[in-house]
């Protein structure tokens, strides 16, 4: 969004993007539609209660809340800090704890833009062979999912992981309305889609419930299922778009296979 626009633009722009007419966000924020308008074209100036009740009403993230209280001519209430930054000590032993105490099987941490923040070695070692300018930092974990350089010629299932994740990368957009993820967006919808019968519809494993990811290997086919895992009441900013990926295996081959690779990277260790 341009910086340029007014706590009003902003206001319509995402009420538009909720598609809540001017009564509806004026229920929600329980005053009246004439104040609404008034807010939205200036005439009324808001308080900085009032722009919070709206940015809650209107399901903004943290970044965007901040934005719409500088637009308002208020001082942005939600602090941003490194991931590295004492404050945060707590959360990042927690991601630490999660990635570590998900072995053997791979878990990853992403910001808001996908790009890569952590990961466990069982992540790591399903990313070995993808085209090295996939792995140069900042890596994205979406473009190296889908690039024909990346995990795409390995994903057995292609065809419903695609849409599984440009789905939510769409959604993740209507969330935040993110510059750089429609850029993203577009970039993934232009890599080259296998033919529809090469994948299945979605949710056909596991009685329409879940979408796995289908690898395969050397020792075999991999099938697991991922979880998402969000620190929900933060309210610091890089706190709040923080994303734990964590993968479980789907059956008892990928189980097996995951703790052996496991145990193979344990004896290279203590033989170094």
């Amino acid at each position: 969004m341009s910086s340029a626009q007014t706590f009003g633009d902003l206001v319509r722009d995402w009420r538009g993007r909720r598609r809540m007419t001017q009564m509806d966000l004026a229920l929600e924020a329980e005053i009246s539609p004439r104040h609404m308008s008034f807010l939205e074209t200036g005439r009324s100036r808001p308080s900085r209660e009032m722009v919070l009740r709206l940015a809650e009403r209107l399901e903004l993230p943290l970044r965007e809340r901040n934005q719409l209280l500088t637009a308002a001519g208020f001082a942005a209430v939600f602090p941003q800090r490194s991931l590295d930054d004492p404050g945060l000590a707590a959360a990042r032993r927690a991601v630490d704890l999660i990635l570590a105490g998900h072995a053997p099987h791979p878990a990853l941490l992403v910001d808001r833009h996908w790009e890569l923040l952590g990961a466990n070695a069982a992540a790591e070692s399903l990313m070995t062979g993808l085209a090295p300018e996939l792995l140069t930092p900042p890596i994205n974990v979406l473009r190296a999912s889908l690039h024909p350089g990346g995990l795409a010629p390995r994903i057995l299932n292609l065809v419903e992981w695609r849409g599984h994740v440009l789905e939510r990368l769409r959604r993740d957009l209507a969330l935040s309305a993110d510059p750089r993820l429609a850029e993203l967006l577009s970039e993934l919808s232009r890599y080259p889609a296998p033919p529809a019968a090469v994948g299945r519809a979605h949710g056909a494993d596991y009685g329409g419930v879940a979408i796995p990811l289908r690898l395969a290997s050397e020792q075999g086919p991999l099938s697991f299922l991922s979880t998402t895992t969000l620190f929900g009441t933060a309210v610091d900013v890089t706190l709040s778009e923080l994303v734990l990926e964590t993968f479980f295996a789907a059956d008892d081959q990928t189980a097996r296979v995951m703790g052996e690779m496991a145990a193979a990277r344990g004896a290279r260790e203590q033989a170094a």
